[in-house]
């Protein structure tokens, strides 16, 4: 017979994990079903999260496993690759396993896509960086590259001027033409240099970053390099079940309310399943608020068939 779950969380990383624990301690018959694909893996340190900083990921999450556990969660190594809406949720996962839950969270994240600049992908989470929040501390002070994707560029290297007074933004494929006199004004103000022309790679040496090489074959000595990458959201299963989306300068996200709930009855979504800001320590707190709303829900549904 197929195995039936209270819940169903689709993504173990912060806000998955965050979830299944509330549940668990809830006492409801949990299972977390995670790919092993945390947005942050590349990255040796998360920062910024109280009583963590400066934890490595991979740790974190080990530690969430091993606390989940304790109070009777299941977690398996695997991929939903469906789901369907009856009476309960149906839920297909891709080693042939199919369960069913009363209510599902999906915390299954999104997936960067980087510049198709040699060394980018290389580099990333080492020497180059999309967050000054995260990182920003780490390589303080050191000569800065931005490589841009977009006019939007021009607001990245003017808040990582906040850590270091040396930075130019590598224009890249935008054109001058297309930044304002606005934005040309704060990046005069910010002490940012702007270098027109197309990136070709990133220069290492000896395992470490140590400049950006232009098309025309100039070489800029830098340290690190951040760069925007563009958010894919995983809404696959999403929006399989129908749930509305709102389109986004980063990519088309569900409609939540305050707990997560989306606009699909009993399931609820977290972390960077719904929005490209959310970092480690807001994950883990959208998962806690999804999961206590999922046991005053079921408690409710419960008690109105008596």
């Amino acid at each position: 017979m197929t195995e039936k779950y209270a819940v169903v969380v689709v993504g173990g990383g912060a806000a998955g994990l965050s979830a299944a624990l509330v549940l668990g301690r809830a006492r409801h018959h949990t299972l977390v079903v995670d790919a092993g694909e945390p947005r942050n893996a590349p990255a040796a340190h998360m920062q910024g999260y109280l009583s963590r900083d400066g934890m490595p990921p991979a740790e974190f999450l080990a530690i969430g496993r091993e606390e989940i556990a304790r109070y009777g969660v299941e977690l398996v190594r695997d991929r939903v690759v469906d789901v369907e809406r009856g009476e309960d949720f149906s839920v297909v996962l891709a080693g042939g396993r199919t369960v069913r839950a009363r209510r599902l969270v999906v915390a299954t994240g999104l997936r960067d896509e980087l510049p198709a600049v040699p060394g980018v992908a290389e580099r990333f989470g080492r020497d180059v960086l999309h967050c000054p929040f995260c990182h920003g501390w780490e390589v303080r002070d050191q000569p800065f590259g931005v490589l841009a994707t977009s006019p939007a560029s021009v607001h990245q290297a003017l808040m990582v001027s906040q850590w270091s007074k040396d930075v130019r933004l590598f224009l890249h494929t935008v054109a001058e033409a297309e930044l304002s006199d606005e934005d040309l004004r704060r990046l005069a103000a910010a002490g940012v240099d702007v270098v027109p022309g197309e990136v070709a790679e990133l220069v290492v040496e000896d395992d470490r970053l140590t400049g950006v090489r232009l098309a025309d074959g100039s070489a800029h000595a830098r340290s690190v390099v951040f760069t925007a990458p563009r958010p894919v959201p995983q809404t696959g299963l999403l929006e399989r079940l129908g749930a509305e989306l709102h389109e986004t300068p980063f990519g088309a996200y569900p409609v939540v309310d305050a707990t997560g709930l989306t606009t699909v009855p009993g399931v609820w979504a977290a972390g960077n399943a719904i929005g490209f800001a959310e970092q480690v320590v807001h994950a883990a707190s959208g998962g806690y608020r999804a999961a206590s709303a999922i046991v005053g829900d079921l408690l409710m549904a419960d008690l109105d068939t008596v």
